[in-house]
């Protein structure tokens, strides 16, 4: 059996093709989290990444621009074809849409591209659901790759247009833990509160200031945390920058643990660089190079509130999670 999972952020465009079995299902729990692993692991086929800025602009308009629309469809179209090469059934095609479809005013002209090119229909999954679903995804990955978890853990993931967290025992990752999702995201930062090149320190004090308010109302009891988790494209790239990688090496970065002080001095360094400076940088993608600094600074400010060993990093997260729903097919 073969299955599609697609991730659709504000700022990323993400495919995993996988194969293993459909008779699984979700693990007993007060409340199962959709996607979470209860059979063996898929095997991984492929897995791919396009920048395509979806949630570019919104913001401030309230709706997906033309241009931002015809990047999404332009990489739909690769991920459809290689969908079809694969010989994945409709039935078993799963793409999640998260921060930017939720907040926009024409979502239905995004939802009938997505058919017509996949068959399907995105899910616009509600913040709760996609901190949930980046939860399983984290801990199963982790523990598959033998990394051990202390709980309670906190998963970060911060994306373009919010950040989701989840706090929860590492050892229960079918029962939903407590989830938060947050309006702070890199690309929604980098264009209200940081769009200098470089950010002034004007606008990181003003950036600082509207993620501490966020985390002040949040509910996250930060003192509880012992594992920090981070997860997706922000993380990732700032772990192959504090590793300094000539390239980008998914099995390097995978359970790899940055100390605090040096994610408190990336995000630092970050805010004094143009963005032409982090386009130099090897092992971080370019387009990324245009949001990394807000997406650090968030990071730096969840540091402050945490006694934790360092921010651990997982290749897997919401993705993962959305291609085993695809595999089970419920």
């Amino acid at each position: 059996m073969r299955a599609a999972g697609i991730d659709c952020g504000t700022n990323s465009l993400r495919l995993l093709l996988v194969e293993g079995d459909d008779s699984g299902a979700p693990g007993t729990g007060t409340t199962p989290v959709p996607g979470a692993h209860s059979h063996p692991t898929p095997v991984e086929l492929t897995r791919q990444l396009r920048i395509v800025r979806l949630g570019e602009g919104v913001d401030a308009t309230g709706e997906f621009s033309a241009a931002a629309l015809a990047r999404t469809f332009a990489a739909l179209d690769e991920y459809a074809g290689m969908i079809r090469e694969a010989g994945v059934d409709p039935g078993h095609i799963r793409m999640v849409a998260t921060s930017a479809a939720r907040d926009v005013t024409n979502r239905d002209l995004f939802v009938a591209g997505v058919r017509e090119r996949l068959g399907v229909d995105p899910t616009v999954i509600s913040g709760d659901r996609e901190a949930a679903l980046s939860f399983a995804g984290a801990v199963r990955g982790l523990r598959v790759a033998g990394v051990k978890v202390a709980g309670p853990v906190l998963v970060t993931d911060v994306g373009g247009g919010s950040t989701e967290f989840a706090l929860g025992d590492p050892d229960d990752e079918v029962r939903a833990p407590f989830v938060a999702s947050l309006d702070i995201g890199s690309v929604r930062l980098r264009e209200r509160t940081l769009p200098g090149d470089p950010p002034s320190q004007a606008e990181i004090i003003a950036t600082r200031d509207v993620i501490d308010r966020a985390l002040d109302a949040s509910g996250i009891d930060f003192a509880a945390v012992r594992e920090w988790v981070g997860v997706a494209g922000t993380v990732t790239s700032l772990m192959a920058v504090h590793l300094e990688l000539s390239t980008y090496e998914r099995d390097r970065i995978h359970g790899a643990r940055m100390p605090l002080p040096a994610l408190r001095s990336l995000a630092d360094e970050f805010c004094a660089r143009t963005i032409a400076d982090l386009r130099r940088i090897p092992s971080l993608h370019p387009k990324r190079a245009e949001v990394i600094t807000a997406g650090a600074v968030i990071l730096e400010r969840i540091a402050r509130r945490l006694d934790v060993p360092g921010l651990l990093v997982s290749e897997t997260d919401l993705l993962d999670g959305a291609a085993d729903w695809a595999l089970r097919g419920d």
